[in-house]
């Protein structure tokens, strides 16, 4: 059984004044994981932890990371403005995007944010339109790995990074342009838990880094090995061995490189904050046709991952977390599609109109994916602070507004009629 940061009576307390559908996020759960990632590889004497922005994009969340010692992954001007707006700059941003304008490059630079180029011809463009910078990272995408998976897909598959060729050849003309600070990215696969092939991808990237820096004469200061740890969405999952994976890092960096290793870097979003993070919703109606449908005010506007890639999230209803799951039902949002569906099948126990259900583990790539379809308003945001988390006092546990939910006005906001 997934456990809950909150209980039923300070839900119903939060939602009389701010109604469903909500997200609540847990300020605890997130300052522990940020340590969690950065104590497993405190070995690695230059080890950076750059938040992945896109998880979840929200300036509180960001100074929760920042404050923890992390930097950001970002991929966009707005994600570079919110860098900004909380203090983090120069290389403890790491700039990643592909297909990206020219605008962007220069903003990326201005900051003197650590570029990570997706492909080769993006180092000629990258000249002209903002100059080279100092240190220059390439995204390396590796076929020899197994297929991916749902939500990164197949290497050959992949809009994102370089071969291998394309790899040596960059880098060569990367320092007969007179560039000498590079850096190394890769990013295998996404929400993996198996710890062996992590591993299988960190050996890769680093053999290549090493084989780079042997046939070019050139040092690497920093190596990314990307994101893409998962987290446990289903109660029989396990957690992924943080601890293994740093240490097996650790053995393969040593054998490779000796007492030269470069500083290590990783850009976690999901499993920083997706364990971390709850859909609060109020069942609307429960109908029965071809089957059950328990009918939520939350719609897949604002949790697309179950329709998008056919994800499991756990559901618990508030109040009924001991009762018989004897039920077996459809749990859907209101849009006018048939993918607006957060769990298929699924057995719960018997749910009633007004019911609270908690959708777990939305602290990524959730709220962030949010749209307006069917003309739905996203939903506000809370930050859930336990006394003393971050060193302050209080009573109890508070839910403090990050976001404000949207309006019809905001909806319209930006039309011309």
């Amino acid at each position: 059984m997934k456990t809950l940061p909150f209980t039923k009576n300070q839900i119903e307390e939060l939602i009389g004044a701010h109604p469903t559908p909500l997200y609540i996020y847990d300020e605890a759960g997130i300052r522990r994981q940020t340590n969690r990632l950065s104590n497993a590889f405190s070995w690695n004497k230059g080890f950076k932890q750059h938040f992945a922005v896109k998880a979840l994009p929200n300036p509180e969340i960001l100074k929760i990371v920042k404050e923890e010692g992390s930097g950001l992954d970002c991929s966009s001007l707005p994600e570079l403005i919110l860098a900004d707006r909380v203090g983090i700059s120069g290389g403890e941003i790491i700039f990643s995007s592909n297909d990206t304008p020219a605008e962007e490059f220069v903003e990326a630079k201005k900051r003197g944010a650590l570029i990570n180029l997706d492909d080769p011809n993006h180092l000629d463009f990258l000249e002209k339109a903002a100059g080279l910078p100092d240190i220059i990272c390439f995204r390396y995408t590796p076929i020899s790995l197994r297929t991916g998976n749902a939500i990164i897909g197949d290497a050959k598959e992949r809009k994102f990074g370089m071969t291998r060729e394309q790899l040596f050849e960059v880098y060569h003309r990367a320092k007969e342009k007179g560039i000498r600070r590079f850096g190394l990215h890769s990013m295998p696969v996404s929400n993996e838990l198996n710890v062996e092939f992590l591993l299988e991808a960190a050996r890769e990237l680093l053999s290549t880094a090493k084989e780079i820096q042997d046939t070019l004469d050139i040092t690497f200061e920093f190596i990314n090995l990307g994101g893409g740890i998962g987290i446990p969405y289903r109660p029989e999952d396990r957690e992924f061995d943080i601890e293994a994976f740093g240490k097996g890092v650790k053995e393969t960096a040593e054998k490779t490189f000796g007492s030269a290793i470069p500083a290590l870097h990783m850009e976690c979003g999901r499993y920083i904050t997706g364990p971390h993070g709850y859909l609060i919703s109020r069942v609307r109606h429960v109908k029965s046709s071809y089957k059950k449908y328990v009918g939520l005010d939350a719609t897949m506007a604002d949790l697309m991952r179950p329709g998008m890639y056919g994800a499991y999230h756990h559901v618990t209803v508030l109040g009924k977390e001991n009762a018989a799951q004897n039920e077996t039902y459809d749990v859907v949002g209101s849009l006018c599609e048939n993918n607006d569906k957060f769990a298929i099948d699924r057995k719960l126990p018997l749910i009633e109109p007004d019911d609270l259900v908690v959708i777990h583990d939305t602290g990524a790539h959730a709220h962030a994916m949010g749209f307006n379809y069917n003309g739905k308003l996203r939903s506000a945001e809370f930050l859930l602070r336990h006394a003393g988390a971050s060193g302050e006092g209080g009573q109890g546990p508070e839910f403090k507004m990050i976001r404000r939910a949207e309006t019809v006005d905001d909806y319209f906001a930006t039309l011309k009629f």
